[in-house]
């Protein structure tokens, strides 16, 4: 069975919403966001959903990392290698740190664990973390329902597939050519 991400949403709908914020949440909001574009979702309720879920997992992953942080880390070198820099980070920006971590690829679950680990105020982490995590709901839903529209408008012109599949492969190239591990990937 292929998966389908557009299917799971039209499927599963809200649920799929909460359990994408929770795990990963980019791309499960982006099609969610298309998905209130085309009527099949209300687009507050999306936005509420996410930012909900997104804060209580990161407040879970947090609280993993409270708990059970340095057990982690001796079990997950790169996860090991890369915590004193990130110590350093949350020194001298960690109220920035928190408020952008969901937004920094590669660090939407890590980046909770650590700062438990490191030992943040919970209480500072979990009103920081609301803020982050409906901030973050609004901006790539909305960035998703803004696709659904363009998706609309250019599906609506003659050549406007053509221009779409050709986005979609530059767009595609671009990540490719910087993939984790890539040969440009610390660009």
């Amino acid at each position: 069975m292929a998966f389908s991400l557009a299917a799971l949403i039209a499927r599963y709908g809200y649920i799929a919403v909460a359990v994408g914020a929770v795990l990963e949440g980019e791309s499960v909001l982006l099609a969610a966001g298309a998905a209130a574009h085309h009527g099949l979702l209300h687009l507050p309720t999306v936005i509420a959903i996410a930012a909900v879920a997104s804060t209580l997992g990161d407040q879970a992953w947090f609280q993993i990392g409270r708990r059970w942080g340095t057990p982690l880390l001796v079990r997950l070198p790169p996860l090991a290698r890369r915590a004193p820099w990130f110590q350093s980070l949350l020194d001298r920006h960690h109220t920035r740190l928190i408020l952008a971590i969901r937004f920094l690829i590669g660090l939407r679950i890590a980046g909770p664990v650590l700062m438990g680990w490191a030992r943040i105020d919970p209480i500072r982490f979990a009103v920081l973390n609301a803020v982050a995590a409906l901030l973050w709901a609004v901006v790539i839903t909305s960035i998703g329902y803004g696709l659904g529209n363009a998706w609309t408008a250019l599906s609506a012109c003659p050549n406007g597939r053509w221009l779409i599949g050709a986005i979609l492969a530059v767009l595609g190239a671009v990540l490719w050519h910087h993939r984790p591990g890539g040969r440009n990937s610390d660009c």
